[in-house]
């Protein structure tokens, strides 16, 4: 019914929104709009409408932006329940904007038109991350955020951290030979760190269960080479992430053998044909 559109209505919406009003819609011909928008999650509505009425909305939730350039940083300090959170701005805009929460459905807002450059934030839950965002404005109305807000800072917050609750899951092991074996493993699952992953370590038993020193190796690792192995060895590999309060439980890969001998260079063999 393409045709007998008259032209679309478009809704964004910040998330949280604690506006006394819900935004208005804007109304267009073309199918496109350009928005400023800050690093505050947002819900995006479109419909389209005619002579008969409004369609149905299509809802497009904007994916979150990187945050590895900011104007500005975000300090937490942890106070038990409590997390003050302080900010040196670049200006003084005429109020800031707080959002804090563990995800876009759990996030909580408030306007602070104070100068002070330092917020209280309450009933924080342990080994739970909370992403916190402080944004400038110098309109101070809630449903002008849109236009006029700007992201000063992000930050991730655990109040206490915990070591995490499982290992990394799918140890598996590859390319196996008379001396070496590539480990690979999926990276813990981010709700079952309970903390900053710190990084892994990475050892191995042998059949007469003597275990090697422990590796450690970095956060971002999803792999390791053993090297110095034995041949015609069982071995089984054990890998466990760490945080700040502690290592949490093994991982476990099957078993494994490293072969008697090593991979054989290919033999040429040559026949030499007479003339009879």
């Amino acid at each position: 019914q393409s045709e007998n559109v008259l032209g679309y209505f478009v809704k964004v919406e910040r998330i949280p929104n604690t506006c006394s009003h819900p935004p208005n819609h804007i109304s267009l011909k073309d199918r496109k709009i350009l928005v400023n928008l800050s690093m505050a999650d947002y819900r995006v509505n479109i419909s389209a409408y005619n002579e008969a009425g409004e369609s149905p909305r299509a809802v497009y939730i904007v994916p979150e932006f990187s945050v590895a350039d900011l104007p500005g940083q975000i300090h937490v300090q942890s106070q038990g329940t409590k997390a003050v959170v302080t900010w040196t701005p670049q200006y003084n805009p005429k109020c800031f904007v707080v959002d804090w929460g563990t995800s876009k459905e759990d996030m909580s807002m408030k306007i602070i038109t104070t100068a002070a450059g330092n917020f209280t934030l309450d009933n924080f839950q342990p080994y739970k991350l909370y992403k916190i965002m402080v944004h400038a404005s110098d309109v101070c109305q809630c449903e002008s955020f849109i236009r006029h807000e700007k992201t000063f800072g992000v930050t991730h917050f655990y109040s206490v951290e915990g070591a995490p609750r499982t290992g990394p899951a799918n140890v598996t092991i590859l390319n196996i030979t008379k001396h070496s074996a590539l480990v690979r493993w999926d990276e813990i699952a981010a709700g079952d760190r309970l903390g900053f992953l710190q990084g892994y370590r990475i050892s191995y038993t042998d059949s007469s269960r003597k275990r090697s020193p422990a590796v450690t190796l970095s956060a971002s690792s999803t792999s390791y080479r053993l090297t110095g192995l034995k041949e015609k060895t069982t071995y089984r590999v054990q890998i466990s992430g760490f945080t700040s309060a502690g290592e949490g439980p093994l991982a476990l890969s099957q078993p494994f053998s490293t072969p008697k001998y090593g991979t054989p260079d290919p033999l040429c063999i040559c026949i030499a044909l007479h003339e009879s």
